[in-house]
């Protein structure tokens, strides 16, 4: 990415410069609360610049659910290829949507850059899991196993972890295993074991909303563990590596060339070239990391949107799961 940035708004040049140190959450809680957002406000340009390919690329404040709003980065011209740099939530001053667009250009300019797709649930959700829950209808439902391709069950499940209440947590059960096979696992892990964010979140989104009031039964590992995997620029890859093996079937390619495409280049000793097919079968979920026994189900937001457009021709929202 080049230093051709251009805040085009007075809200981006009054924005504070805060001590980069500082969590973005304490950098916010200096500014004052005024000029309440009016609900149907247009997106606002904060901020417009050029990236590493030359293209030109516009970081607008949006109107986002429950009076939200989306801090978005995009394509200038064609409005594709959108990412979230943050959401904020309604009670939030305005001048923090700029605050949070210059701290993302300053870490996109050192190439610390993380953030993911937009994705259609963002405009449909509040940005911190605490809310969505607020709104769902707190009614029981009976219990829910999920069974992955390994034929384990998954299920949250109450957990005594050495606090005066139990939590309620994802677990999962794996016969086999001499103790019963019930363990412990992350909202991440769950997620990870089924390749799907559904019903894995409806579910815990649910759980979140039906408890929230409870004194006897802790949820704040399970709603921060469902925040993290929504606000993570790391998302599955089963619809990419779906996607690259139909296209290597319907056109004829090979692993080699869309390496070659995404700029994956290996050389050996007489200087012919080839793709490196380690690297983007690795992407892809097909072959394990170095040092693992098992394919990754995970691939950064950066990452994939590169596979799918240098080296499939697709759009990355068409290869990210909602």
């Amino acid at each position: 990415m080049t230093s051709t940035i251009s805040p085009s708004t007075s809200a981006a040049r009054r924005s504070a410069h805060p001590d980069t140190s500082a969590s973005p959450r304490a950098g916010r809680a200096r500014l004052s609360r005024r000029q309440p957002r009016s609900p149907h406000r247009r997106p606002r340009t904060l901020a417009r610049y050029t990236d590493a390919m030359g293209r030109a690329r516009e970081v607008v404040a949006q109107q986002g659910h429950a009076g939200s709003v989306l801090v978005v980065d995009g394509e200038l011209a064609t409005h594709e290829d959108r990412r979230l740099v943050a959401h904020l939530a309604a009670d939030e001053p305005a001048e923090n949507a700029a605050l949070e667009c210059e701290r993302y250009l300053k870490d996109a300019l050192s190439g610390s850059c993380r953030c993911r797709l937009l994705s259609a649930a963002d405009l449909r959700t509040a940005p911190f899991t605490e809310d969505a829950a607020e709104g769902r209808s707190p009614t029981p439902a009976g219990r829910r196993d999920l069974l992955d391709e390994q034929g384990h069950r998954h299920s949250l499940e109450r957990v005594h972890t050495g606090m005066s209440i139990p939590e309620l947590r994802w677990c999962s059960h794996q016969q086999a295993a001499p103790d019963g096979g019930l363990r412990s696992e992350s909202v991440r892990d769950a997620i990870a074991q089924l390749q799907a964010y559904e019903p894995v979140r409806e579910i815990t989104l649910d759980a979140l909303a039906l408890h929230r009031e409870d004194p006897d039964l802790s949820i704040t590992v399970l709603g921060a563990e469902l925040r993290r995997v929504l606000l993570s620029p790391i998302v599955l890859n089963r619809a990419l590596r779906e996607t690259a093996l139909a296209t290597i079937q319907r056109e004829e390619l090979s692993l080699s060339e869309i390496a070659i495409r995404c700029g994956r280049v290996k050389r050996d000793l007489r200087g012919n070239e080839s793709g490196e097919t380690s690297w983007l079968a690795r992407r892809l979920g097909m072959l394990p990391e170095g040092g693992r026994d098992t394919p990754t189900p995970w691939i950064h937001t950066d990452v994939l949107a590169l596979i799918a457009r240098r080296g499939l021709g697709v759009s990355p929202r068409e290869v990210e799961l909602g």
